[in-house]
């Protein structure tokens, strides 16, 4: 199966084709009113790589061993991750082990860990490197999560029955937020998941039969499943909001935002919203992180020669071009529920009733 290998790709090329959703500097209002978050922990997959245009240095990878810093926060996401912990079928069908639970297993390590050391630390060199205790309830919580899942459920079962799995999945992702909160989280920036249906390489793998295309050349059936999932994930933050008053839970609509860039790709600049940047010559079946071998000898992928004339860089992941048109538009509040930007991130909203 063509996700089978997607999460071993290397963390270089992860960094080069999933720019932060972030890229927005907190420093860039002078209101007195702004927020300004110690820490950033990121949690998902691959589309929720976080950069630091918050004011904060990038946030190393978790498992990072060379040197990492987390005073400013960390990413605990990983390529090919899902929500529903990872069984024999999801590990069988190359989905990455590193699940949301575990991840927060990781966030948990690392917090008992930093607690510890902080308060034992001579070395202020060693010291400044280390989360300080009370950063941990004052930092940002990012998800962005469940596209592999809709994937895994899309490409391994019917639609109805991928349909019919999203509350399942659904209750693993409020799981995780209660434990966050149970933790002392209080600020939440979550996307729903993107357009599934319009990544180029499921396109190609299960091309859209006769009345289920749209106007785009997406697949509408596909992204019907991931505007279900989005409408259940809405209403659980809706939940979630009222069983943790002092949370602040911000719902940001990644899908809509998205399928405005594909729907206008040549407006704003882009070619062809289903092409994709790096591909093998001559191979349109391998994906950019396979290995191929064309008379025995290993071949490389090529990149196109201007990839941000592209919205997609590998079938599955936005080019930095994209990502930072998307990040631009979701910066100001305008994809949001509530409808409120990410300076004001750390204000809990009032909601009319």
């Amino acid at each position: 199966m063509w996700w089978q290998g997607l999460w071993e790709l290397k963390k270089s090329l992860l960094a080069v084709v999933t720019v932060s959703i972030l890229v927005v500097s907190l420093n860039s209002s002078s209101s007195s009113s702004s927020c300004h978050f110690p820490a950033v922990y990121n949690f998902g997959d691959s589309n929720s790589d976080t950069a630091d245009k918050l004011g904060l240095p990038y946030l190393n990878a978790y498992l990072d061993a060379l040197q990492p810093n987390f005073r400013h926060g960390a990413s605990f996401a990983a390529g090919g991750s899902t929500i529903q912990p990872v069984d024999a079928k999801l590990f069988g069908a190359g989905f990455n082990p590193l699940s949301l639970n575990i991840q927060l297993l990781q966030f948990e390590q690392l917090k008992e860990r930093a607690n510890e050391l902080y308060n034992q630390a001579k070395n202020k060199h060693i010291k400044i490197t280390i989360p300080r205790p009370e950063d941990f309830s004052d930092a940002l919580y990012t998800l962005d999560c469940g596209q592999n899942d809709l994937t895994f459920g899309l490409t391994s079962m019917s639609e109805e029955q991928a349909k019919a799995s999203i509350p399942s999945i659904i209750n693993h992702f409020a799981t995780a937020i209660e434990k966050l909160y149970q933790g002392g989280a209080r600020m939440f920036w979550i996307h729903n998941t993107g357009p599934i249906g319009c990544l180029p390489l499921l396109v190609i793998d299960h091309p859209p039969q006769p009345g289920n295309a749209d106007t785009n050349g997406c697949i509408k059936s596909y992204n019907e499943v991931a505007q279900e999932f989005n409408k259940q994930l809405k209403d659980r933050v809706s939940q979630l909001r009222t069983q943790f008053h002092e949370a602040v839970i911000i719902y940001i609509d990644i899908y809509s935002v998205k399928y405005t860039l594909i729907s206008e790709a040549k407006k704003h600049g882009f070619i062809n919203p289903l092409g994709y940047c790096c591909k093998h010559p001559g191979n349109n079946q391998a994906k950019c992180w396979e290995k191929v071998i064309v008379n025995g000898t290993e071949t490389n992928p090529v990149s196109c020669e201007d990839p941000s004339k592209y919205i997609n860089w590998d079938g599955i992941h936005y080019t930095e071009a994209a990502c930072r048109w998307i990040a631009n538009h979701i910066a100001d509040g305008s994809f949001s529920d509530p409808s409120i930007p990410l300076t004001k991130a750390c204000q809990k909203p009032v909601f009319s009733r």
